[in-house]
């Protein structure tokens, strides 16, 4: 261990994190790790290639959805609101600073949540309400393969673009709505916030410590979930498009998204009749699996099973008669005795810095690692070694940096070929694909339709 540790990088944090990478590698692949170039991959062609979508989503969980379909090579078309646009393009601070020459120096900045979820995509504006306006929503239906949406159930079809309207003009689109509640029962013409939902479908309720109120997660994790189930309901109608030749009504909701990712929770509920509590980090049926402190700083230990939990005692604690202790030797035990194993765990780990125990933990087999704030999760090697942070010319905020998508394939990650869209920068190159004159689009501009 000593022969890795002296190739690690100087600083405290580098040094920390290198070891945290191979701290489950054998010595010999930890050697290989660091001295192997693995060549980029070939990838794959864009699956999603000459499809089509028509997004009249905003905020979060349609924008995440269509925008996971847009890395896969798919045409999305982001249709905004006039002057306006997305909410999200107001929600500040922070904004990426304006380069040098921006086009349309009147627009705000662009916000960094924008920036964020909207990559791949073209931006329209076109206020629908209107006769002329629903005329373009009606022909970029006919044209697209998939619609988007998450109006509150019922709004669209009451201006002439819900899903029986559309299906009229086009048989074979796939028509994905995004909703709180979903389309039927008594909440469905209520509106829907990710907040409002993680109360009141469960996840507020187990997230905190025991003895605080619920908390809500960090981010809109509801928000997310539901634009993750969305963008995979949408690719399996699209297989479903290729057998039948219909297209889709997809009814995707918050609620029922959350329900879902309750996960062991819910199922705990359903088999046991039993409620649920909060247990901050740790596991409701795993002991120890939760975060502890250090001398300076926080660890996260999950030691899953007794041969774990064994090598914790033996290897790091200097503890092995806590591992043929009746009251700790098996998971069952740990859980029932759940106070008093952890008291013992945290009072080991404060005698020492969280850098000691890091390298302490190293290579042992049991699961670990540092609560790392957002500067150091994007220092972290990890994420330098897989490209998790890309570089995208934007035309008003010149270069700035992105999340990279999740996936590789083949080696390689989808390309992110388009910068997130300043407000309707697509409009007139989308109007005059649908075959409109540029004196149309002049007129259609003058009278604030687009």
């Amino acid at each position: 261990m000593s022969f890795i540790l002296r190739r690690y990088p100087k600083s405290p944090f580098a040094r920390t994190q290198a070891c945290h990478t191979t701290r489950l590698c054998s010595p010999v692949l930890r050697a290989h790790l660091q001295t192997a170039s693995f060549p980029e991959g070939e990838g794959m062609p864009p699956p999603l290639k000459g499809i089509k979508i028509l997004d009249l989503s905003r905020v979060l969980a349609g924008p995440t959805a269509t925008m996971l379909l847009g890395d896969l090579g798919a045409d999305v078309i982001k249709v905004e609101e006039v002057d306006k646009g997305d909410d999200t393009r107001h929600w500040q601070p922070p904004t990426a600073p304006l380069a040098a020459n921006a086009p349309e120096p009147d627009l705000d900045e662009e916000t960094a949540y924008f920036l964020g979820t909207n990559r791949n995509k073209r931006s329209i504006t076109v206020n629908f309400k209107t006769p002329e306006g629903l005329e373009i929503i009606h022909k970029l239906v006919k044209k697209s393969d998939i619609l988007v949406e998450n109006f509150i159930s019922g709004k669209l079809a009451s201006m002439g673009l819900g899903w029986e309207d559309c299906k009229k003009l086009n048989a074979r689109l796939i028509y994905a709505s995004v909703t709180g509640y979903g389309q039927t029962g008594p909440y469905a013409k209520a509106a829907g916030y990710d907040v409002i939902i993680e109360g009141e479908a469960g996840l507020m309720h187990i997230t905190g410590e025991p003895d605080g109120p619920p908390v809500k997660v960090g981010v809109a994790a509801t928000d997310i979930a539901t634009g993750l189930y969305t963008h995979g309901a949408i690719l399996a109608a699209l297989l479903s498009r290729q057998k039948t030749g219909r297209g889709v009504w997809i009814d995707a909701n918050l609620f029922e998204s959350q329900l879902a990712g309750l996960a062991n929770v819910a199922s705990n509920y359903l088999i046991s009749g039993t409620e649920a509590v909060r247990h901050g980090t740790a596991h409701g049926s795993i002991v120890p699996y939760q975060m502890f402190p250090c001398k300076d700083g926080f660890l996260m230990i999950g030691a899953g099973n007794d041969k774990q939990f064994r090598l914790l005692c033996e290897k790091i604690l200097k503890r092995p008669e806590l591992a043929s202790d009746p009251k700790f030797a098996t998971n069952l035990s740990r859980v029932a005795n759940r106070k008093e194993i952890v008291q013992i765990i945290s009072d080991t780990l404060t005698q020492h810095e969280r850098d000691y125990w890091l390298q302490e933990f190293s290579g042992l087999g049991v699961p670990f690692g540092p609560i790392n704030n957002i500067k150091q999760t994007f220092e972290h090697p990890q994420a330098i070694a897989r490209g998790s942070v890309v570089d995208v010319e934007h035309p008003r905020a010149g270069k700035i940096k992105l999340v990279a998508p999740a996936v590789a394939y083949n080696g390689k990650k989808m390309p992110i070929t388009r910068p997130p869209p300043y407000l309707s920068q697509h409009t007139s190159e989308v109007l005059q694909e649908l075959g409109y004159s540029f004196e149309e689009i002049a007129v259609l501009r003058a009278k604030a339709i687009i």
